[in-house]
């Protein structure tokens, strides 16, 4: 995964957020949105994990390519079990086939937020949630990548040119950019939908969608020779965990006040009854 890609999602997320200002801002508790969000938290949250991502595209872009020795010393027999068969895996295709669901999970919940009423009215709030979403998982992809030294399964293929087995960019097998980024985009827009209708017959649909989608391009990668397994599932994790977590700990709380009958022994036991106050968060 080249390391442009991420500023890229984040520039167009920034500029669709400024946009979306002139239909509901970006922070605050509108009725209609089960959110609520704040220019303090929020505008916090952004500094720190767009910083990290930065930090994590030095690391990767400092990372020194394999030697010619360390290329000869590789083994297939080094690579754990679980890995093992994708090890010399290798295919253009499958890695060109793999960009369309990629980009196409992060154009989702930009169409929901334009097609659906209820969503556009509280589009400034959504697109920030939603580049929380994308720069945690960035922050976390970035940081692994440039952290960890791990050749992608094409550095394998002895039938490959040396030159692109042992460049740099083929070190950064974990964790899988690719389906990470997907998997945040696909279950972002499942939980929002969730939310915003929750008694919707489609939320199955929607859910087996946005569990399938980042899976076909963690095999496509996997194909390619970029990722292995192990580097897909934990990408495929880190993402759906950031997609369905940034927008539940915004939701709002529900809060219920009553007043309900109450009945009792005191401690000469005698009954007494009364009223309660009851109120939850």
């Amino acid at each position: 995964m080249k390391y442009s890609i991420f500023p890229l999602i984040f520039s167009f997320l920034i500029s669709f957020s400024t946009y979306s200002q002139s239909y509901s801002p970006a922070s605050g508790d509108t009725s209609d949105s089960p959110y609520k969000t704040s220019w303090l938290v929020d505008g916090s949250y952004l500094g720190i994990s767009l910083g990290l991502n930065f930090v994590g595209f030095k690391l990767i872009q400092d990372k020194e390519a394999l030697t010619l020795q360390e290329l000869n010393d590789l083994s297939k027999d080094d690579v754990p079990g679980i890995d093992r068969f994708i090890a010399g895996n290798y295919s253009k295709r499958a890695d060109e086939i793999s960009y369309y669901p990629f980009y196409g999970s992060f154009a989702v919940p930009v169409v929901m937020m334009i097609a659906d009423k209820n969503m556009r009215s509280n589009a400034g709030q959504i697109s920030v949630l939603f580049l929380e979403s994308m720069a945690t998982t960035g922050a976390v992809y970035t940081l692994t990548a440039g952290l960890i030294d791990r050749p992608r399964p094409l550095v394998y293929n002895t039938s490959l040119p040396d030159e692109e087995r042992t460049e740099k960019g083929a070190q950064r097998s974990f964790i899988a950019g690719h389906t990470a980024a997907t998997a945040s985009a696909s279950f972002f827009a499942a939980k929002i939908y969730n939310d915003f209708y929750p008694d919707s017959a489609a939320k199955p649909y929607v859910w087996t969608a946005a569990a399938l989608v980042p899976a076909y391009v963690g095999y496509l990668r996997s194909e390619a020779g970029k990722h292995f397994l192990t580097d897909n599932i934990v990408g495929y994790m880190v993402g759906a965990a950031s997609g369905i977590l940034i927008p539940e700990l915004h939701k709002k709380k529900e809060r219920d006040f009553g007043v309900a009958p109450a009945m009792g022994v005191d401690l000469r036991g005698n009954e007494y009854q009364g009223l309660t106050l009851q109120y939850s968060f």
